[in-house]
């Protein structure tokens, strides 16, 4: 790999809404500078960047794709995204290291969803972008038009720096408003762009629109408007200047023009990205925390700084053991160096360095600061650990991976699969930090957690190619719980004869209900007081434990519907005993069915669990959201508009929000989102209630201790 001064690296990711052909453009890219030699298509399957068979298969993008090219002598890191918000960890974590992104948008549409999600991904990490302005040469493709949609959805801080003439069918002709240049394009020569001479009739429209082009610039350089107003002529390197500069600043975003699929000004948008994004060294200081004092730092790029890097992806590859995507901020790392991961406080040795284009690989000798590779054979390195020299330990700057909507069972079609599943899950949880897995103590069930009913076909999927695991996936089942509203006393009697000795054990109960709200937010505490008021004479003293424990027994495995019971206090007052025939199995008999009777006589209750909801929506789609959300069951505690989205607080019943994140996109062209936790248990409506215990019962979950 030839390297080059950290003044001409540029690493880039590629963003856009779904069929804005965002791989297409990469496609068109990797082209152009010379990476591959013939263009292949999304939708034949072919897609250089997009090389798993379920990206070819449904033609989009599922996790992101790294290359690297050269164009005008600068080296580009390309990351390519997906645009499916199931995927949004892939976004995410490109977000985090890289320096700029070009938008690809349709300008045959309005500003789509996923762009308005995206684009405020990247407001969230402060990273500068280019807007590329694709599709021109289709039916309805307007320019204006979408203009003003970026300026009403997006952002205000646009410049259009070329503009298009004609749309459609006669689009073919393009004005560099910088330089002043007018491109035609040839179809016979379709891999150059040709400069012709601008004709009079588009020359004063050009004029007016630069004009314009200059006056937005000038409202962001003092240089730029003194001149402006003084009626000076600016010249081009000034004017590339000054958008290059506020660019960096992330406070100006540059239009382009032209249409990927038909070969149509792609290379102007690689000539933008050498003129106007920066460079690791112009994107600033890079930000660390000390790991013994845990004060936070600055390392500025390109001043001969010790070692760091960052591992932001893991991928688990068949011939190669585990890849490691890493992007390393300030040093060299050599092939075998020794690194420190301050996360874990393990040291990690570099085995190869790998240079990825797409699933391709080019083995390296050495990575320099400002580069993204792969590492091959770290152990213990997750995604987001830091890796750094092991005299100078730092930690880089975390990010939070969003939290999984959607959960269901799953389980193992053979025992054959059995035995691969769990190494298969933990495979792929280690590549997808949005996707969780993990087996319910109470249910027995393995539980996956994830984003959406894409990411869950994605995933079964890939067990059953990569992995060879076929499994069954169910809905989970919901953790209720079982308690009482009244005080109530209950007796139980146990009394068997046989040959020799017999068994008995009589005792009387009382039970109280304590308050609910101190219920643990892990769902498993078992509120549960016992106390004995009984004298010697009437149960001896070493039979008491036993009726403490299968009290305590039977909260757990329930009575209503046999979910564990919660919030009561056992009191033990009276009962009888056998001097020969009483013995630890009786009484624990005898304290199940005193328990039982009281608490059938104290109002039971079955409870079920309550969320906390977010939910953020367009103000468009409020009602709509609020209308569904009270359709399960939801009460809403009040409501907050911000930045032109409202904020929606509810209460929920879990059993309600399964598939929500599907039902949400659906109501809000998939710019809603929510999030959720653990609120309290309330009581289950009646008719519900009798729903749940008639397939409890008919199911046979539910079997009493004494029914043999």
């Amino acid at each position: 790999m030839s390297v080059k001064p950290l003044e001409q690296v540029r690493n880039i990711g590629i963003i856009a809404h779904i069929d804005a052909w965002k791989t297409t453009t990469s496609e068109r890219i990797l082209f152009y500078t010379g990476k591959k030699h013939k263009i292949w298509e999304v939708h034949d399957g072919a897609a250089e960047m997009d090389w798993m068979e379920q990206e070819q298969e449904r033609w989009i993008t599922i996790t992101s794709a790294t290359t690297a090219c050269f164009w005008n002598d600068t080296h580009i890191n390309i990351i390519d995204t997906p645009w499916h918000v199931d995927f949004t960890v892939e976004v995410e974590r490109s977000l985090r290291v890289l320096d700029w992104w070009v938008a690809v948008l349709d300008w045959s549409q309005w500003v789509e969803p996923q762009s308005e999600t995206v684009w405020r991904q990247a407001n969230k990490y402060d990273v500068p972008r280019i807007v590329f302005v694709n599709k021109m040469d289709k039916i309805w493709a307007d320019f204006e038009m979408s203009i003003k949609s970026l300026h009403d959805k997006l952002t205000e801080k646009w410049v259009a720096i070329q503009i298009p003439y004609g749309a459609a069918s006669t689009f073919q002709w393009i004005v560099d408003l910088v330089e002043m240049k007018y491109y035609e394009f040839e179809w016979d020569m379709w891999e150059k762009n040709v400069v012709k001479d601008m004709p009079a009739d588009i020359k004063e429209e050009a004029e007016m629109s630069r004009e314009s082009m200059i006056e937005a610039i000038s409202w962001f350089d003092d240089d730029v408007a003194m001149k402006f107003l003084d009626g000076e002529d600016i010249s081009v390197d000034e004017i590339k200047k000054a958008i290059r500069a506020w660019v960096i600043a992330n406070e100006l975003y540059p239009i382009l023009c032209g249409s990927a699929l038909k070969n149509m000004w792609v290379q102007l948008v690689l000539d933008a990205v050498v003129d106007y994004l920066p460079s690791p060294i112009e994107r600033g200081a890079i930000l660390w925390k000390n790991p013994e004092t845990g004060e936070d730092d600055e390392r500025e790029p390109g001043k001969g700084q010790p070692t760091s890097a960052i591992a932001f992806k893991i991928m688990t590859d068949p011939f190669v053991w585990t890849l490691t995507y890493v992007r390393v901020y300030s040093g060299t790392i050599n092939t075998w160096d020794t690194l420190m991961n301050p996360i874990t406080g393990k040291k990690e040795r570099v085995g190869r360095l790998l240079l990825m284009h797409s699933n391709k690989r080019e083995e390296i000798k050495s990575i320099s600061e400002g580069h993204i590779c792969a590492f091959v054979w770290l152990k213990d390195t997750q995604t987001w650990h830091t890796l750094c020299d092991p005299e100078n330990e730092v930690i880089l700057e975390e990010m939070n991976f969003p939290e999984p909507v959607i959960s269901l069972a799953i389980e193992p079609d053979s025992k054959k699969d059995q035995e691969k599943m769990g190494i298969a899950l933990n495979k792929l949880g280690k590549e997808d930090p949005s996707f969780k897995y993990y087996t319910d103590d109470e249910t027995g069930q393995t539980i996956i957690a994830w984003m959406g009913e894409l990411h869950l076909e994605i995933i079964v999927d890939r067990l059953k190619r990569e992995h060879k695991v076929v499994v069954n996936v169910w809905a989970p089942q919901v953790s209720y719980r079982e308690s009482i509203s009244m005080e109530q006393k209950g007796r139980g009697t146990f009394k068997r004869q046989t040959w020799g000795r017999g068994q008995f054990g009589d005792c009387e109960l009382k039970i109280v209900p304590i308050g609910s709200e101190e219920v643990d937010e892990k769902w498993d505490q078992i509120n549960y007081e016992f106390i004995s008021e009984v004298v010697w004479w009437s149960i001896p003293r070493e039979f008491i434990p036993a009726i403490d424990k299968w009290c305590k027994e039977t909260m757990r495995q329930g009575i209503l519907a046999w979910y564990p019971i919660i919030n009561v206090r056992v009191t033990v007052y009276d009962g009888s005993y056998h001097e020969v025939d009483s013995s630890e199995v009786a009484f624990k008999i005898a304290a199940f069915r005193a328990f039982k009777a009281a608490f059938e006589k104290a109002d039971p209750q079955l409870l079920e669990p309550i969320m906390n909801v977010d939910v953020t929506t367009p103000e468009d789609y409020v009602w709509d959201v609020m209308g569904d959300l009270s359709s399960r069951r939801g009460r809403i505690e009040g409501q907050e508009q911000k930045s032109g989205v409202t904020m929606i607080k509810v209460k929920v019943p879990l059993a309600e929000m399964f598939w929500y994140a599907t039902q949400l996109r659906s109501l809000s062209q998939w710019r809603a989102n929510y999030s959720m936790e653990f609120a309290s248990y309330e009581p289950v409506p009646s008719n519900v209630r009798a729903e749940i215990i008639k397939k409890r019962v008919g199911e046979g979950k539910v079997k009493w201790l004494d029914d043999e």
